[in-house]
């Protein structure tokens, strides 16, 4: 069957008596064009290793396997675990697993298969939890290339200043340059989603955006601070635990030092300057 053509999504939900499921997020990609652009954005070489969370019906599967790429796939629904089961049954570079990808040890499967690559059409309601764990696993993979709401697409390439800028962007710049490669019509799926969907890269930098003498700590700092975004830094610091601020009496000199204003609030900082003062108060 072609798995981008409408008709023949439709007749194969209906003999599997499959009626898609909001809750798990199934819409199912239909359009060729986004496809092969998925497919261009994702250079893969003959000896990368491939996560799919969520392939659905196979579309992207597919491609991927015919491309000669080992890829992983988790699928949790049951129904369509089975239909790719019988349908990749003579594919021995795919591995299927039936399994709901938040309750996965994702770090794990990335360590112990050597994931290069991850590829798919994430769940809107729990995609952004997933690529969270990804992006700060230890062997992180060397490239996204992932559909998600276009909101959440937003925040992951937002700069300091803007609203949409916040943890979700700082935890994917420190480690990945992060692009918006299309924003993508409701109109693509089977069925259409709600929400406008966006396409996004991330590719690993060769060193983080700032070296840091503690990335757990300075992922505390900033989590700290922006739980309390409407207000200024030297407050929030101030008043911040001793594991996140040593010692709040020399906040002020410290800030001074860096060159960074007091009166910030947490959306004006560049990730930069939140690993310059993480360093600092580990001194």
């Amino acid at each position: 069957m072609k798995r981008t053509r409408p008709s023949e999504v439709r007749t194969l939900l209906t003999e599997r008596q499959i009626i898609p499921s909001r809750v798990l997020g199934q819409n199912f990609l239909i359009d060729q064009n986004i496809l092969n652009i998925i497919l261009a954005s994702a250079h893969l070489n003959e000896d990368d290793h491939v996560l799919e969370i969520g392939p659905g019906l196979g579309v992207l599967t597919e491609h991927l396997i015919r491309a000669g790429r080992h890829v992983t796939a988790i699928e949790k629904d049951p129904r369509l675990a089975a239909y790719l089961r019988e349908a990749f049954a003579h594919c021995p570079d795919l591995q299927l697993i039936e399994a709901d990808a938040l309750e996965s040890d994702l770090p794990g499967l990335v360590q112990r298969h050597g994931i290069t690559h991850v590829i798919s059409n994430l769940p809107y309601s729990s995609g952004t939890r997933m690529l969270v764990e990804l992006i700060d696993c230890p062997d992180r993979p060397l490239r996204f290339v992932v559909m998600l709401q276009s909101d959440v697409a937003e925040r992951l390439v937002a700069q300091p200043g803007s609203k949409a800028y916040g943890l979700l962007s700082i935890h994917a710049q420190l480690h990945y340059d992060v692009v918006i490669r299309k924003h993508v019509s409701p109109s693509c799926f089977y069925p259409p989603p709600e929400v406008r969907s966006a396409l996004v890269e991330l590719y690993r930098r060769d060193r983080p955006m700032i070296d840091l003498r503690d990335e757990p700590h300075f992922r505390e700092l900033v989590k700290w601070s922006f739980s309390q975004r409407r207000k200024q830094l030297g407050t929030i610091l101030q008043k911040a635990p001793r594991q996140v601020v040593p010692d709040s009496h020399t906040v002020s000199h410290q800030l001074a030092e860096l060159n960074i204003a007091s009166s910030l609030r947490p959306e004006q900082i560049s990730i930069i300057d939140w690993g310059r003062l993480s360093n600092k108060l580990q001194r």
